[in-house]
């Protein structure tokens, strides 16, 4: 069982960042594809952005450009850093770690980004 805390969520202007980081509790956090989703009131859980064991990431269309999610092994943390911030970023960001079969799911962490 791996166990994931987020943290850095909060109220935050229109066109100013945040640093989401999510901590885990996983034996051998590096064999983890990491990856951060959200979900807005009303909508579905979507994808924002993923790094795979290697560190390669992919990104969500809405998150090219103003985010960036990286990992330190070493503290088997994934942080999620994002940019220009808009209105429609708001939502409960979720920390997801996934090996095969197996994909654990943080509680989340809230953004609102206000006009």
């Amino acid at each position: 069982q791996v166990q994931l805390v987020e943290s850095g969520g909060g109220l935050v202007q229109a066109g100013g960042s945040l640093r989401l980081s999510c901590v885990a509790s996983a034996r051998i956090f590096s064999l983890y594809v990491m990856g951060w989703y959200r979900q807005a009131p009303g909508k579905q859980r979507e994808l924002v952005a993923v790094i795979t064991r290697g560190g390669s990431t992919n990104y969500a269309d809405s998150a090219k450009g103003r985010f960036t999610i990286s990992r330190d092994n070493a503290k088997n943390t994934v942080y999620l850093q994002m940019n220009s911030l808009k209105s429609e970023d708001t939502a409960v960001y979720y920390c997801n770690a996934a090996m095969g079969a197996m994909d654990y799911w943080g509680k989340g962490t809230l953004v609102t980004v206000s006009y």
